[in-house]
């Protein structure tokens, strides 16, 4: 992360004191449910009006429609939960036709695309295929896909192969690429690295970490699939330490993701290197929690001396 930024104008309005920039798209705070945790918006859309977002990033989409993973697929963690829902989702083309037109109609913004794949076709065609919808402003890669080319690596615990879905997507999209980095492979910063170089707009990170669940009178594993993702507040202090390695390391906006719960979340994910924020597991134990932390946001600043969320970043101020 370099450059420098000087402090808010005087007389900035309370709405411009929220407002950062994402790969040249504005966003009028720094606020995004993160993928699979926010489905299409639908839902949520019934009960406020998820227009108040900086944006969201929608349900992981593949080539062809998925029904997931075998049940059962969430299970309790200390701090968080764990899931293995196996990217579920009705495939690009339903996406296309059904989904992001009926998602125009309760949400008025650029909205982020999360693409997965299990081989470089796959991500290559589903990206070409999001790029051709107009709100769509973002592609988010998911590269925590088992490349089924490989033995099921994951895309993620190889810089090399991580670069390799960058260039593939880069090559059939003008959107800014995002690519979601997974933690489980302990070369975070190596993969960041390759990714910047194989020409990505953005990072985000982190995604979940590997973990799993025992039943205490089987000693079997809780999850059908034996193993799922560890999110939740738990894993905040290792995802927060992550971001500010990784926003150190490139010259790329990164988004901050992990274990977010709050306003002061928030600050301290933007303190570290994040540009805006992701909030996922939060969003299923409590609906309201991305509109509730977009309007505490004023008040915590005010407390914390802060002008304005574009001041703790560089990459996040709009027009630097």
């Amino acid at each position: 992360m370099s450059g420098t930024i000087s402090s808010c104008k005087s007389g900035i309005t309370e709405k411009d004191r929220l407002t950062v920039e994402l790969c040249g798209i504005k966003l009028a705070n720094p606020i995004i449910p993160a993928s699979g945790t926010f489905g299409f918006g639908a839902e949520f859309a019934r009960l406020w009006d998820i227009n108040e977002l900086g944006t969201f990033s929608f349900k992981g989409t593949t080539a062809q429609p998925r029904e997931g993973n075998a049940q059962p697929r969430v299970a309790d963690a200390p701090g968080g939960m764990l899931n293995a829902i196996g990217l579920a989702n009705p495939g690009v083309e339903e996406v296309l036709e059904k989904t992001l037109p009926n998602l125009e109609q309760y949400f008025h913004k650029p909205v982020m695309a999360n693409v997965a794949g299990f081989s470089l076709a796959e991500f290559r065609t589903v990206a070409q295929k999001l790029s051709q919808a107009a709100q769509v402003g973002w592609l988010e890669i998911n590269i925590s896909c088992p490349n089924v080319h490989e033995g099921g690596k994951n895309f993620a615990d190889d810089p090399q192969a991580a670069a390799e879905v960058c260039r593939a997507v880069k090559e059939v999209t003008d959107k800014p690429v995002i690519m979601k980095l997974a933690p489980n492979a302990g070369n975070t910063v190596e993969t960041a690295l390759a990714c910047q170089e194989a020409g990505a707009d953005a990072l985000s990170l982190v995604n979940t970490f590997v973990g799993m669940r025992l039943d205490l009178r089987t000693g079997k594993p809780i999850l059908a699939n034996r193993t799922g993702g560890v999110s939740g507040p738990g894993i905040f202090p290792i995802a927060l330490r992550m971001v500010w390695d990784v926003s150190r390391a490139v010259n790329l906006p990164v988004v901050g993701i992990g274990g977010v719960k709050s306003a002061e979340d928030v600050i301290e994910m933007m303190h570290a290197g994040a540009c805006a924020v992701q909030i996922g597991t939060a969003n299923l134990l409590d609906p309201y929690i991305c509109r509730d932390i977009i309007r505490k946001l004023p008040q915590t600043m005010d407390r914390l001396g802060i002008s304005c969320l574009a001041d703790l970043n560089p990459n996040a101020k709009p027009g630097s």
